[in-house]
Formats: C-alpha cells, sequence, structure tokens
C-alpha cells in the first residue's frame, strides 16, 4: 500500500523550524514530511539566497514555505527553491501578522482567490516539484463555508493539488499571531467538508492537534495531518509517526538515540565555526515529563556554556553533565 507523503507534517513556524530543527525533527522521524520557516520573496530575490534555502539532504522531505504576492517574484523563488533541492514549495495564505499584512499576503490573501491562482500557475509554469497552498477557514467575520470552498476551487483551477486548511479563522486586526492561534474556534468540520465536496484534493488539516488518537481520527476524514506547536514543545512525540502513519517496522528511536545523533551533528557544526545554542534551543522539550528534565534543560540553555562550546570535546562534555541530572526511570512532572 502506497502512503501519502504527507500523511503527517510539522507546520512552517517562523523562528523555529530552521534546518538545525529539522535535523532534531528528523532525528526523530524519518518520514515525517517537514518545512522551513516562512521565507519572503524579497529575502530570496534580494538577499543572501544560501542563508535562506541551504539545508542537509538528510533533513529530506523538506518542503520551502513562501510568502509573497507577485506572481513573478514567486515563479523566480520557487525556481531557486527547486534548485536547492526542496521537494515542494508551498504558498502561506494563512499568516495572519501585521507585517506580512503590510506585504499584502499571508492571511489577506484569501480575500484575493484569483490573484493566489495566478501565484500558483506562475509557480507551476516555473517548477515541476508541487506547488501548494496553506489558508485558513475563514478571515475576520467570514465565517460561510461558501467562502473557503470557492477560494478552494479558484485556486485548484490554476492546478493546486493540495490544500493545507488551518481550521480557523483569521483574525486580520486585533489579534496578535499568537491569539489568532487559540481564540478563533477551531472548525475541523470545514476542512471535512472540503475533502468531501473536492474528493480528487489532497486535503490537510491543522490547528490544535495534540495527540495520536486525535491525528487518527482526523485521518478518517482528511488526507494527512499538520502538527505545529505540540511537535516543538514536546517533539518526542514525533518519535512514533513512522511506525503509527507509515508503516514502518524500524525500531521506534529512545530519547537517548536523537540526544546522540543531535550530539554528534552539533560537535560539527561548532568546529565549523557555529554557535551551540542555535540547535539545542530546539531540543529543550525531548525529556519533558523526565524526572531531572529541569536540570537537563538548564545544562543546554546556558547561553554562556554555549558560546563557550567550540570544540567536540566541550559539546560532549556539556551532553554527559546535561544527561547525568536525568533519572528516566522515576516520574516526574519534569
Amino acid at each position: 500500500m502506497t502512503v501519502n507523503p504527507r500523511r503527517i507534517s510539522v507546520a512552517p513556524m517562523m523562528d523555529w523550524t530552521d534546518r538545525h530543527c529539522r535535523t532534531f525533527h528528523r532525528s526523530l522521524s524519518q518520514h515525517t514530511w517537514l518545512y522551513t520557516e516562512m521565507v519572503t520573496t524579497g529575502a530570496l530575490l534580494h538577499g543572501d539566497v544560501a542563508r535562506h534555502l541551504d539545508f542537509d539532504a538528510a533533513e529530506q522531505p523538506v518542503a520551502l514555505q513562501l510568502g509573497g504576492s507577485e506572481p513573478e517574484d514567486l515563479a523566480r523563488a520557487a525556481k531557486l527553491g527547486e534548485q536547492w533541492g526542496y521537494q515542494e514549495i508551498n504558498l502561506n495564505c494563512g499568516c495572519p501578522s501585521e507585517r506580512v499584512q503590510r506585504g499584502a499576503f499571508g492571511a489577506c490573501l484569501m480575500a484575493e482567490p484569483q490573484l493566489v491562482a495566478d501565484c500558483v500557475k506562475a509557480m507551476r509554469d516555473a517548477v515541476a516539484v508541487p506547488v501548494t497552498v496553506k489558508h485558513r477557514i475563514g478571515i475576520d467575520t467570514v465565517e460561510h463555508y461558501d467562502f473557503v470552498r470557492d477560494f478552494v476551487g479558484t485556486v485548484a483551477g490554476a492546478g493546486c493539488g493540495t490544500f493545507i486548511v488551518h481550521a480557523r479563522n483569521a483574525i486580520l486586526k486585533g489579534l496578535s499571531p499568537k491569539e489568532n492561534r487559540e481564540i478563533p474556534p477551531l472548525r475541523y468540520e470545514v476542512a471535512y467538508r472540503l475533502k468531501q465536496e473536492f474528493p480528487d484534493l489532497e486535503i490537510l488539516i491543522n490547528g490544535g492537534i495534540v495527540s495520536y488518537d486525535e491525528m487518527e481520527t482526523h485521518l478518517r476524514h482528511v488526507d494527512g495531518v499538520m502538527i505545529g506547536r505540540q511537535a516543538y514543545h514536546d517533539p518526542y512525540i514525533l518519535s512514533e509517526m513512522d511506525q503509527r502513519f507509515y508503516g514502518s517496522t524500524a525500531p521506534v528511536p529512545t530519547r537517548e538515540d536523537a540526544e546522540l545523533a543531535m550530539q554528534a551533528y552539533i560537535g560539527n557544526l561548532v568546529e565549523q565555526g557555529g554557535y551551540m545554542g542555535a540547535a539545542t534551543r530546539h531540543m529543550l522539550g525531548l525529556h519533558r515529563g523526565v524526572y531531572g528534565g529541569r536540570g537537563w534543560r538548564r545544562v543546554l540553555s546556558d547561553a554562556r556554556r554555549m558560546h563557550g562550546a567550540r570544540a567536540r570535546a566541550a559539546v560532549e562534555a556539556l551532553f554527559v553533565e546535561a544527561r547525568s541530572h536525568l533519572r528516566p526511570e522515576m516520574q516526574d512532572a519534569a
């Protein structure tokens, strides 16, 4: 049986899902589909392309999320993404932040479905990899189903076959991005209805999903589940994804497996002049709920000591010290 490669994915999250975070997540799951942070077309077309797009092949499968609203610019940026090896180009039509709105993209694009369709067509003409769209189910007080149905129908007409549905409205004025992830009510039934009405489209669902049971419930109605902050704050949830959702028979990685993989990765990072804390900051939830986890986190979040770790031996010593705090055989709300 062929399994949809995007059956489980980790959401693009600004300031979080950078290459170090993705490498860490990949140490826990070989199959979960990963996304970059949103990268704007301006950053790629007028900035340091390598800084924004460079990644390690070990992170694959990984998708690039773009922010923009000019078809020609998006086509050029998508082409760069394909050239750098990304397996999917995703257009952000869901971010409600005022900074993004000032750039005339993100969730406000849902009010202009034909423009989004033009953007998708331009990108699809430029690349051979899939072009997908991540969006909300409505904006501000517009809650009727026809709005999101017409948006999806128009964009699908331009050749987009995959839609990632964050099942909340985006409130464009008055709520922060954090509040937009918490205050507008979740309406999963809207994503389910989209799948019923567009059975040939790949529909993924996103928003407030925190457990395997919830994922399995959603997968009875849609093609894939995208998790966000749960994967960041409690990353060990990724450890069973391959076995539960992709049919893998490989052993479930232990927390120690993931930690040792990252220890080796960070050893390479610092020997190339990188900063240890740039990677360990993404790992701090690994021992959530394990006795001694606070002590482990304290060692690996000490900025002074992170800056002082300039060699592989120093990295190893800090990890050994951090692990000395752990007592996994004991229970604790650490």
